[in-house]
């Protein structure tokens, strides 16, 4: 049994005062609060860790190009040093035999019991070449029956699959979804009729608001506009200051809320590593301070880390910081429906962050044990 003292302690949904956590084989035994305590303490807060549903890449790794165990190893530490203790590997659209690959790799990894891997995030093929980005044209694709089958394995986790609604029909959006298959929406250029009908089929969450989708005009509110008007649907926001000007953030904040606005960093394998050129497809993605971009001059991905992404929230965009906490931890959970992550509660996952007063991580312990060596 180990024993923690905090000064702040945000639980997933309420900050809390001069607390005492305890953790034992793993899991949270007991967390009291408002005590009165001498001795060493945690300045700053405790926090659970962070989940991200959408992460492509980091310490070197991209899951595109190496869909191994070492690459999602390396992946998810990469992730932790920034404070993220579950995610999401996600491949962007590619053939589909690299993506029974990854399958095959995510499969053996949760079969493992891997720590921070809980499924994995197929970003594409299914979407709009006009709002493509950096997805290959060569590999976007209507869907078929072995694309059925693969999103449909009962050995992936949480499988999140974002999809152009003008590229897959309702019918397909329903079966996906009473199965399971978490169905986000992105990389597109639908209308906002197609955008509600698609929710109506069962998609429940929208990729990277306002970036490669239709957006918001005064008789054409697109893909953009349904995401901030509808109430229940969750979104993801790449908060870099680079996808989305702060305002737009702030817009965000206010129209949706943190129990459905969730923090994602959208990152490639320059994060946690000193990489600053990779190889993609016909172009090379360069690292600029705190952006990538082609040599065409198109953003491609980021280079974002959740610690970065709350602490962009907080000081440039003026969220209040058990708000903008909720938007890393327990509303990701529970759009996956993860139970004992995202929170901190007794008989949860001892899956915790420790941050200082600049908002940066010092510790990140995953299962109860201590990833960091920097304390």
């Amino acid at each position: 049994m180990t024993t923690y003292y905090t000064k702040q302690l945000f639980d997933g949904q309420t900050l809390h005062h001069n607390c005492v956590l305890t953790t034992e084989s793993g899991r949270v035994k007991s967390i009291e609060n408002n005590l009165s305590f001498t001795g060493d303490a945690f300045d700053g807060i405790i926090c659970p860790g962070f989940i991200d549903t959408q992460v492509n890449g980091g310490g070197g790794f991209m899951l595109n190009h190496d869909p191994s165990r070492k690459a999602v190893d390396g992946i998810a530490k990469a992730h932790q040093q920034f404070g993220t203790t579950a995610l999401l590997p996600t491949l962007i659209t590619d053939r589909q035999d690299k993506m029974l690959v990854a399958a095959d790799t995510i499969a053996a990894a949760i079969a493992g019991n891997h720590q921070s891997v809980i499924g994995v995030h197929f970003e594409g093929p299914h979407l709009s070449t006009a709002k493509r980005g950096i997805h290959s044209s060569d590999s976007i694709r209507k869907i078929n029956d072995n694309d059925i089958d693969m999103y449909l394995r009962n050995d992936l986790g949480k499988v999140m699959l974002t999809i152009a609604p003008e590229s897959l029909s309702p019918d397909i959006i329903k079966e996906l979804s009473e199965k399971g298959v978490f169905i986000s929406l992105g990389h597109s250029n639908a209308d906002v009729d197609t955008v509600i009908a698609a929710i109506d089929a069962g998609a429940t969450a929208f990729t990277h608001l306002f970036n490669a989708m239709s957006g918001l005009k005064a008789r054409e509110p697109g893909m953009i506009g349904a995401a901030l008007i509808h109430q229940h649907a969750y979104v993801g926001l790449i908060a870099d200051m680079h996808h989305v000007h702060p305002a737009n953030c702030l817009l965000a904040a206010n129209c949706i809320g943190a129990d459905r606005l969730m923090l994602v960093t959208d990152a490639m394998a320059h994060v946690g590593s000193a990489m600053q050129n990779m190889k993609w497809e016909n172009t090379v993605i360069t690292r600029y301070g705190e952006k990538l971009l082609t040599e065409e001059g198109t953003f491609a991905g980021s280079c974002l880390d959740m610690a970065n992404a709350v602490k962009n929230m907080v000081n440039q965009v003026g969220i209040e910081l058990g708000e903008v906490l909720k938007m890393a931890t327990s509303t990701p959970a529970q759009f996956l429906n993860l139970t004992g992550r995202g929170v901190l509660k007794p008989g949860c996952r001892a899956d915790f962050v420790h941050l200082d007063h600049n908002l940066s991580v010092r510790q990140c312990w995953v299962g109860g044990q201590p990833m960091l060596d920097n304390n």
